[in-house]
Order: C-alpha cells, then structure tokens, then sequence
C-alpha cells in the first residue's frame, strides 16, 4: 500500500507539529499496511522561495530520518511537495527539485476556484514539455468550483493521474469519488493526514469504503497502478 499525499514531516507546514508526531504517524500507517509513504509538504511560491523552502524541508527531513533510524516498523519514504499552482508553473525551472526524490512525479494543488485556458495551458506545460508525470491532489475538493465543465474535461483527458484523499469516502464527498473511480481515469490514494487528532491517518478506512462499494478487484487495480506508476518513474527519475 502506497499513501501518495501525506503532511508527516515535522514542523514544516501545518502537518505535523512535532518529530514524535511524526514518528506515531508513521507507525500507524505501517500498522495498517502502508509500506511506502510520500512526505508531500505545502509550497507556496507565492510567499515562500524555494531554497528557503528546500533548506526547510531538508533540515526536517533530517530530523525525522535520525529520529527513526533503527525502526522496523515505518514506511519506506519518498520527499516531495505538494505545490500549489502559480501562475506561468508551466514555465517554472524549479519543478524537478519539487518532485518525489528518486523520480519525475509531482503533486500538484489546484486552485479552488474556477480553473481557466491559462491553467490549462501550464498544466499541458508540465506535463507534455516537462514530461513529468503529474499527479493532482485531492481531485474531489475542486469539482463544485468548475462551472465551466469543459477545461475538467481536458485535464483529465490528459496523461495523468488523480489522487482521492480517502478521508473524502467517508463523508459527503463519497458519492463524487466513488463515480469519478467508476468513470476509469487512473487514480491513486492518500491520507493528506495532518496530524494524529483531527486529520489522522485514515488509508485503510477509505479502502475498506472502495473495497465495500467497487469490489476488492477494483482495490487491487488502484494498488496495482500506484506500485506500476512508482516503479516506472524511479527507473527513469
């Protein structure tokens, strides 16, 4: 099990607060069969510039591997972001240092507003002249906001990848998530867990929804697609 969206790195964002945090977070996740974990940050580049930004994550990133080391019992960890757009992304030369280590993925927030041919056209950018393999967070959390339904179509007729916060099958966003799996664009799952009380690991919680609703062949094939679309990008990352 993968959990691609997670804010466990401590003190960097509004995720974790603390290096113990941190560390119950990861062991709760391995407790519930989560064997690779992506460390995915907020960038703002907008009011945080990006060697600050790295420092930071380096610096935490740090924090948390010396604090686990010896630990039979964590994910194996992937370091990323997950950056907020901003406008001209598409022609941003940072992108590479903002995707998974070891790989070309990036997660990627969209705006929660009414996406425009200038989003669009930054989003072709990143993924069609930087081939990187794109994933979008927490797709279920923009749809109410597109009045104008046909630049959703064209993103997602595009190479690349949706990831469902699994917290959302477990309220009212069930419905949307459930059909949008149906509809057989590729998708992938995490927690977007924040901290241990309000916004925990949930993985297995929104699996057990997917497994109940679609079949567990369904959940195997999102599993499957998760490991395949890892596997592919750290042998060309």
């Amino acid at each position: 099990m993968i959990d691609f969206h997670s804010h466990i790195l401590p003190e960097i964002d509004d995720g974790s607060q603390s290096v113990k945090e941190s560390i119950t977070m990861l062991e709760e996740e391995y407790e519930y069969g989560v064997r690779k974990v992506m460390l995915t940050p907020h960038f703002y580049a907008q009011k945080d510039p990006f060697l600050q930004f790295e420092q930071r994550r380096a610096d935490s990133l740090k924090c948390l591997l010396d604090a686990a080391e010896g630990s039979g019992r964590i994910p194996g960890m992937y370091v990323g972001a997950e950056v907020y757009y901003f406008p001209n992304i598409g022609s941003s030369g940072i992108l590479p240092e903002l995707c998974l280590s070891g790989t070309n993925i990036m997660l990627l927030e969209m705006p929660f507003s009414q996406w425009t041919e200038k989003i669009l056209d930054d989003v072709e950018k990143i993924v069609f002249e930087h081939k990187i393999t794109l994933i979008l967070a927490h797709i279920e959390r923009y749809y109410d906001f597109q009045r104008r339904k046909d630049i959703w179509r064209e993103i997602f007729s595009m190479p690349l990848y949706a990831q469902i916060n699994t917290g959302s099958f477990l309220n009212h966003k069930k419905r949307f998530c459930l059909k949008f799996i149906k509809s057989g664009h590729p998708v992938v799952l995490g927690s977007d867990c924040h901290n241990m009380m309000y916004r925990p690991p949930n993985l297995h919680l929104g699996r057990e929804v997917i497994e109940k609703k679609l079949g567990k062949d369904k959940l195997h094939e999102i599993d499957m697609l998760g490991e395949k679309l890892l596997a592919k990008n750290e042998e060309t990352g």
